[in-house]
């Protein structure tokens, strides 16, 4: 019996490959990274904000954004609004919520009248933190 094969009756023990579970691992973590990025995104109708020399990044969470589209129209977070819809919205909000934050997101062709409009009605229905949203304009080398 001993010329055989020189494993005999060993069994053979199971390995675990790192490397491929690490591979998983960033897969995932970068997945995730990505997808919590664009949580932090407006709550707002998609529009060309105008630009800021001075502006902050702000969270929106804990808030509600109203959107003045190029034409005039309202939306109240994502959904388009009519104007009785959206004073209905601002005063129900304000009781639920009396120290939340209005953010106003227009488009950079918005009517001026419009963003008065929306801070009015917002300020009538007794909120103080409104807030104009705006792209931060990138610094260029002869500005600094």
């Amino acid at each position: 019996m001993s010329g055989g094969s020189s494993s005999g009756g060993k069994k053979k023990r199971a390995r675990i490959e790192i490397i491929p579970l690490i591979d998983v691992i960033f897969f995932l973590l970068a997945t995730f990274v990505l997808f919590t990025l664009s949580l932090t995104k407006s709550n707002g109708q998609p529009v060309k904000q105008p630009d800021s020399e001075t502006g902050e990044a702000r969270d929106p969470s804990g808030s509600h954004t109203v959107t003045i589209l190029p034409e005039g129209a309202l939306a109240w977070d994502k959904d388009p609004v009519s104007a009785t819809e959206f004073l209905q919205r601002i005063q129900d909000y304000h009781q639920s919520e009396p120290d939340g934050r209005i953010l106003i997101n227009g488009d950079e062709t918005a009517h001026f009248a419009g963003v008065i409009y929306v801070m009015d009605q917002a300020r009538l229905a007794g909120f103080r933190k409104v807030f104009i949203e705006t792209r931060t304009k990138q610094k260029t080398h002869h500005e600094e």
